[in-house]
C-alpha cells in the first residue's frame, strides 16, 4: 500500500499522536523551541492543529475523548487509527530521500524511535544503503565539474560523506 502524501509536519504530528492519545496543545509543547522534538524541528501551535485536521480528514487520527485542561477547559484527545499507526510505523523506517533533508527528517525520526524505545538500526542501515550510490554519483560529478558547479558538487559530496560518517558512528 502506498503511504499517504503528507508533509513533514503532518508526519511528525501523526508520529506524536501515535505515541498514545494526546491533544494538540501537548504536541505543540513537544514541538516548541524548548521541547524535546522542537530542538530538532519546530512546529507552531496553529500548524499542529492544521495538521491534526488534515490527518483526521484522511482517517489517520480520530477523536479519543477528553482530558482535564491545566486550569482551563477540557482538552479534546486524539489518537491514531490503525491506518495511521501502520503509516507512521512504515514512515519511521524509510530512509530520507534527499541529503538536504537529513538534518531535519532523519534526526526527527531517530528522536521519535528513541521516544518509542525502538531500535534505529533498520533505519540507519536503510539510510546508509540509500546514500551509498548517491555518494558515488556525487564523487563522479565532482571529478568532472568546473567553476561553481565544482563548488556545489564539492559541498554536496562533503555533506553526503559527513552523513555517511554520522550513520557509521551512531551506536544504538
Amino acid at each position: 500500500m502506498e503511504p499517504p502524501a503528507l508533509s513533514f509536519t503532518e508526519w511528525l504530528v501523526l508520529a506524536l499522536v501515535a505515541e498514545g492519545p494526546t491533544h494538540g496543545f501537548a504536541i505543540a509543547r513537544l514541538t516548541a523551541a524548548s521541547g524535546p522534538v522542537g530542538a530538532i524541528w519546530q512546529v507552531s501551535k496553529p500548524l499542529v492543529y492544521r495538521a491534526a485536521g488534515r490527518l483526521s480528514e484522511l482517517g489517520l487520527i480520530h477523536p479519543a475523548g477528553t482530558a482535564p485542561g491545566d486550569g482551563g477547559p477540557d482538552r479534546n484527545l486524539i489518537a491514531a487509527t490503525p491506518a495511521g499507526l501502520a503509516a507512521v510505523n512504515a514512515w519511521l523506517l524509510q530512509p530520507v530521500k534527499h541529503i538536504r533533508d537529513i538534518r531535519s527528517e532523519l534526526l526527527v525520526k531517530l528522536a521519535l524511535l528513541d521516544r518509542a524505545g525502538v531500535s534505529p538500526r533498520p533505519l540507519l542501515d536503510a539510510q546508509r544503503d540509500h546514500l551509498a550510490p548517491v555518494v558515488a554519483g556525487l564523487e563522479r560529478r565532482l571529478e568532472e565539474a568546473t567553476g561553481f558547479d565544482r563548488t556545489l558538487a564539492s559541498w554536496r559530496y562533503e555533506t553526503a560523506q559527513a552523513t555517511m560518517r554520522f550513520l557509521q558512528s551512531v551506536n544504538p
